[in-house]
């Protein structure tokens, strides 16, 4: 990634490879939450989580980058290693937990971005104003802005009771410099964290957020990120709550504690220790919970689909369940920089655009 971005620091290189890299011939742009994605391909939050390399991920044709996870204050995250390959599986085992610059240092840099990409921003009574990208944009897509997204959590010594504060202090620090929220307590990496998906503790936060976006002149989409090992029960309590405070959709799923069907020896497995397991072991776990999820909803909690997509057959496998977008981590890792240019080109022109 930092040769990549010494590469795009030239602006007739960075040309170079958005050409080489970008779909072509095809209006994929997908029109969701009020914004337009220049495709519905997007990276998942995790790996640029201080918004350190978004010129680099525009230019190998993301139509949106989920930046973070991002607390109020810097953290070291896990001890070291902390994230390991396991090729016969083609999948990635992480206990990271949540590593970032703090809030402070990502609205600096997505202060510049916005600064940079002049179609992020508007000029009104000599101020520079932040805001959403042109919900508009039509062919052509190269003329679409990057998507933004806002993946948000709390600082590991921030007990569980007052989680809630350090989401309001990412959401009020990010809210002029992202397209749209997702909200995280849905990592195994933190400890506790996931207690956070039970449906009061859910309630606290979310409806507080969605208080807070309702006092703004313009709102913006707040989504939440589950694991894929909830069970029935414990989806039907999120279904349920999103629906009563007009959650603006779901993300499904993040990675999980199971180590079931491994191709990888226990042993190996054993030594590694810790962590959430993303890749292709997740790719029918999320599928099957996308497909519950919309197909319980009726459509009326859009879901972004994450886990185990690698292929064009991948994405529309999740499409066809019910998703409306898609996002790409562990395929990214494993297919590399073509990822996004090698889905889309297989994928069929959207037939109507989302609300």
């Amino acid at each position: 990634m930092n040769i990549l971005k010494a590469l795009c620091s030239l602006g007739f290189v960075k040309n170079i490879i958005t050409n080489m890299f970008s779909a072509k011939g095809q209006n994929l742009v997908t029109k969701q939450f009020g914004l337009s994605f220049k495709n519905p391909v997007g990276l998942a939050a995790g790996f640029d989580k201080n918004a350190r390399y978004l010129r680099e991920l525009e230019a190998l044709g993301f139509g949106a980058v989920e930046i973070g996870t991002v607390t109020p204050l810097p953290q070291a995250g896990n001890d070291k290693p902390r994230l390991f390959r396991l090729p016969k599986d083609k999948a990635l085992i992480n206990r990271m937990g949540f590593n970032n610059d703090g809030l402070e240092v990502v609205i600096q840099r997505l202060k510049a971005w916005r600064l940079v990409n002049n179609g992020h921003s508007s000029l009104v009574n000599g101020q520079i104003k932040y805001g959403q990208v042109n919900p508009d944009c039509q062919l052509p897509t190269a003329n679409c802005q990057l998507i933004i997204g806002g993946n948000i959590g709390k600082n590991k010594i921030t007990p569980n009771e007052d989680a809630w504060i350090d989401y309001e202090k990412c959401f009020n620090g990010l809210f002029e410099y992202v397209d749209y929220f997702v909200v995280n307590v849905s990592s195994p990496n933190t400890p506790g964290l996931r207690e956070l998906q039970e449906k009061e503790s859910l309630r606290k936060i979310l409806g507080h957020l969605q208080m807070l976006n309702k006092q703004r002149p313009a709102s913006k989409p707040i989504l939440l990120k589950i694991a894929p090992d909830l069970t029935i029960e414990q989806i039907d309590d999120v279904i349920d709550l999103a629906l009563e405070i007009q959650l603006d959709g779901l993300v499904a799923c993040n990675t999980t504690i199971s180590r079931e069907n491994l191709q990888t020896p226990a042993a190996e497995i054993t030594a590694i220790g810790m962590g959430g397991v993303s890749g292709k072991p997740v790719t029918a776990r999320a599928t099957e919970v996308v497909r519950y999820i919309c197909s319980k909803t009726k459509g009326q909690v859009p879901v972004i689909a994450s886990g185990g997509i690698f292929t064009a057959a991948d994405a529309k496998e999740k499409l066809d369940a019910g998703a409306i977008l898609v996002q790409v981590w562990t395929g990214f890792i494993y297919e590399g920089p073509g990822i996004t240019r090698n889905i889309c080109k297989s994928l069929p022109n959207p037939s109507k655009g989302g609300a």
